[in-house]
């Protein structure tokens, strides 16, 4: 087997591409684009953020912030929150065409175009790795991404980041049942 080394970097895969939500003093909703994170506990999400972030700053006063997950249709609005600073453009949401709505269970807002919503209370945030813990207080998944009451991988349509090539893959299609595909070699 020939193998190409790549060196000491942040490469793997999947990589998924989170779209972290907060409000600012003012109550203007701010979003931003990150793929470093995954779930660090049964209720728990962590996350790699720079403090340098709007969507930071905002979560270190309001302690509280939402993941939603980026999907295939709304590719360019979530790259957009991603290579624009909230910083300097205070209105990125809008120009993305993406709208919110203040959630019932944290300070923080959930962007109704994504259909699935994770909403957190800020449990700590470290400057010097940059990790941002969040408690998940809940999960919401819009209606028109289930089939049978079940969350639809096909209808959510889920994006990950590929962090060797700088694009942007869909998820979807199954390749085995978790806790049963292994069973064949019992």
């Amino acid at each position: 087997m020939n193998r190409k080394d790549f060196g000491a970097k942040p490469l793997c895969y999947p990589q998924p591409v989170f779209i972290i939500a907060s409000y600012g003093e003012d109550g203007t909703p701010n979003a931003m684009n990150a793929a470093w994170g995954g779930i660090s506990e049964a209720n728990e999400i962590s996350i790699c953020l720079g403090d340098d972030h709007k969507t930071v700053k905002n979560i270190l006063k309001t302690k509280a912030f939402t993941v939603s997950m980026a999907d295939a249709a709304h590719v360019a609005a979530c790259d957009y929150v991603g290579i624009v600073s909230g910083n300097t453009e205070k209105d990125k949401l809008e120009k993305a065409g993406l709208t919110v709505t203040k959630s019932t269970r944290v300070n923080a807002p959930m962007i109704n175009e994504l259909a699935v919503c994770l909403e957190c209370r800020m449990i700590a945030y470290d400057a010097e790795s940059c990790i941002m813990r969040g408690e998940i207080v809940n999960v919401s998944v819009d209606e028109a991404a289930m089939t049978d009451g079940k969350v639809d991988v096909a209808k959510v349509r889920p994006i990950i980041f590929d962090p060797f090539n700088h694009a942007y893959h869909v998820l979807g299609e199954q390749v085995g049942s978790a806790w049963q595909s292994g069973k064949i070699y019992k």
